[in-house]
């Protein structure tokens, strides 16, 4: 049985990236493994899968966000910042989560973990990537 549902899971997830991006910007060697096993006690394969898509296509999401975003680029956000926007612009994209709680999910942890204009940042960069996405399938 899952004891953690998919927004608490994120949160993990979240964390997860947030720590690979302070190892890469500090050029600290890790495993992703390792970070995963540290986050989350258990293994799973939601939270697995997020965080190898993400850093497997982090250079096409990058390029993404940064297409969005208004006077501004990723690279500037803080790490939470970076790893909420990585993580929606992800499941938007390449996962088959609905749009509208991907959209969702990353702006409540937006609401928890950044503060009011990074909020809005990365609600406005979802939102046209969602509709993007939205115009290129009809």
């Amino acid at each position: 049985m899952e004891t953690m549902n998919r927004t608490e899971l994120r949160k993990r997830i979240m964390t997860i990236l947030y720590q690979i991006n302070v190892y890469e910007t500090g050029k600290i060697v890790y495993k992703v493994e390792d970070v995963i096993e540290e986050v989350l006690e258990i293994d799973n394969e939601f939270v697995r899968d997020t965080v190898y898509g993400v850093l497997t296509y982090k250079n096409e999401l990058d390029k993404t966000a940064n297409t969005y975003l208004k006077d501004w680029t990723i690279d500037r956000l803080g790490n939470t910042d970076r790893a909420i926007l990585r993580m929606g612009i992800y499941e938007l994209i390449y996962t088959k989560t609905p749009e509208i709680v991907a959209i969702n999910e990353a702006v409540e942890l937006a609401k928890t973990y950044s503060d009011d204009s990074v909020r809005k940042m990365i609600n406005g960069v979802l939102d046209k990537v969602y509709h993007d996405k939205v115009n290129h399938e009809s």
